[in-house]
């Protein structure tokens, strides 16, 4: 495949949600410099197939045999890898961040040339397929699985990652490196006119869904340079981002305008997500003073109502023979190196017994 250097002049303004046609390294070299958020690439695999591959049965395999994916030579694979993702690179923000996915056949010279190029590797992730192709001959391990490799744009720089998103999305469990999920079939699996696979590798929304809810945030720019049959675009789009697609091959384009034709954007209630309590803006106990939430000479009860302090018109608490804020006070009664006055203080309305917190909680919502 022969690989193009030329650089367009940059686009005055990007053209968001759009599929863009030709070249993939000609239409990034076309867009403004560090404009994108993140980029997700799913480049050819260079699968270096010999010939027809056959089930037992002799009825042969819909295998990826296009001519997108032929390369002359692991040079010529290694070239077109660095002209794509330096053009790559360029378009990446400061605090942006590029995921690629492959196979055996080309993840590991994807891996090499982000390190030369300077990208610093976060982690790679293997998405173990629920449901892989079998190996017909019988001759090597089935291919289960497929590695992504996600990487910022240098070693120190700021990224996004959703830690508590992902969290929340495996059961309160911390996400790990190993995703098992189906592989694309039923009918999320794109037919063309002839009821053929519309494109032979078309990624799951589940994959797509976990990378950009992880590491993207609504509004976010993502751009993918080998579109296809638009999975990146619909998963932006239903939750609230922008995208890019670069498709060189026409019949991909037509699949993925009507499928993205379909797309609709979740609401904005349903796009929020959960975040780390470090990441909450900070409420100083005295605001809660100054806002009337708390009137100085309040009573506050401890856990158990087994300690009790007053407030002060400067946000601190006196309760027998100490001083201090509702951290060092609750710590002190306790007898304990440390206390979280938020969840150790309670105050009583209307009957009932509530930590502070939900006043703190309250404000926080209105800064919101």
């Amino acid at each position: 495949m022969k690989t193009k250097t030329t650089a367009k002049k940059a686009a005055a303004t990007l053209p968001l949600n759009q599929i863009l046609p030709g070249d993939c390294i000609d239409v990034m070299n076309s867009l403004p410099e560090a404009s994108i958020d993140l980029i997700f690439a799913d480049p050819p695999y260079n699968l270096q197939l010999r010939g027809d591959l056959h089930r037992p049965d002799n009825s042969k395999v819909d295998a990826v045999d296009n001519d997108w994916d032929q390369f002359s030579s692991f040079q010529a694979y290694d070239d077109f890898t660095r002209e794509w993702l330096t053009a790559a690179r360029r378009l990446l923000k400061l605090n942006g961040a590029i995921w690629v996915i492959g196979s055996y056949h080309n993840v590991f010279r994807m891996g090499a040339e982000l390190q030369n190029q300077g990208f610093w590797i976060l982690n790679d992730v293997v998405w173990r397929k629920a449901n892989p192709m079998p190996n017909f001959r019988g001759k090597r391990l089935t291919n289960a699985h497929e590695t992504l490799i996600w990487a910022s744009k240098s070693e120190g720089a700021k990224y996004t990652f959703n830690y508590e998103a992902l969290k929340a999305l495996n059961e309160g469990i911390q996400m790990r490196s190993d995703w098992v999920l189906p592989i694309c079939n039923g009918n999320e699996r794109l037919k063309d006119d002839n009821g053929d696979k519309a494109h032979p590798t078309q990624k799951p929304e589940s994959l797509l869904h976990r990378v950009l809810l992880g590491t993207t945030n609504p509004g976010d720019v993502i751009l993918d340079p080998f579109f296809g049959t638009g999975t990146t675009g619909a998963v932006a789009k239903m939750l609230g981002r922008e995208f890019i697609g670069i498709e060189r091959e026409r019949a991909y384009r037509e699949v993925a305008e009507k499928r993205l034709s379909k797309v609709r954007k979740f609401d904005k209630e349903a796009l929020e997500v959960s975040t780390s309590k470090r990441a909450a803006p900070r409420v100083p106990f005295g605001q809660l003073v100054e806002r009337g939430l708390l009137r100085p000479g309040e009573e506050l009860y401890s856990i158990g109502n087994r300690h009790k302090a007053r407030v002060r018109a400067d946000g601190t608490l006196v309760g027998q023979d100490v001083k201090g804020s509702i951290h060092q006070v609750g710590a002190h009664l306790e007898g304990a190196p440390s206390c979280n006055g938020w969840t150790y203080w309670h105050i009583r309305r209307d009957g009932k017994t509530l930590p502070i917190d939900v006043l703190r909680q309250q404000i926080r919502s209105e800064m919101n």
